[in-house]
């Protein structure tokens, strides 16, 4: 209970939590998704691609993004198996702009029309910063090496 002249201590933490929000929302690093660039160092933006990985991508694609089995060999549906995200797998192979686009508008994007995937275009589920959350995850966890390959590829690309 707060006495005469006196702010309750509860009041006082919850304004402090308050501003220490809306400082954050204010001067934290911004992504542009419009420039589809990953940022495998930004741990706040990483743990929330790894909780969105986990809701959206770990179902198929494996909750150690180990991919499905047989990952290279078509089903019986005629399908490719998810791929693994992690190095064994063809990810980090491709640019940042390509990943976004196949994440956000689905394999067809690349590959044409008329590709058939289990792979869902995540536009109407996530938003352009989610994807990028998501993608920027998958690369922190890249061994050093790979992860300068992949920059090596992206700069090649005038990324």
């Amino acid at each position: 209970m707060a006495l005469y002249g006196r702010t309750p201590i509860p009041l006082i933490a919850a304004a402090i939590l308050l501003s220490t929000l809306l400082a954050y929302k204010l001067y934290a690093p911004k992504v542009d998704p419009a420039d589809m660039k990953l940022y495998p160092d930004d741990l706040q933006l990483v743990a929330e691609g790894k909780a969105l990985y986990a809701g959206h991508c770990a179902s198929c694609h494996g909750a150690t993004l180990e991919g499905q089995s047989n990952w290279r060999e078509r089903n019986a549906k005629g399908l490719l198996p998810a791929p693994p995200h992690d190095e064994n797998g063809h990810t980090w192979h491709h640019d940042d702009a390509s990943l976004f686009k196949v994440t956000k508008h689905g394999p067809q994007i690349v590959a044409g029309p008329d590709y058939k995937s289990d792979m869902p275009a995540f536009e109407d589920v996530l938003s352009d910063r989610d994807i990028v959350a998501v993608l920027s995850y998958i690369k922190s966890t890249w061994p050093a090496e790979v992860r300068a390959t992949h920059d090596e590829i992206n700069r090649r690309a005038g990324q």
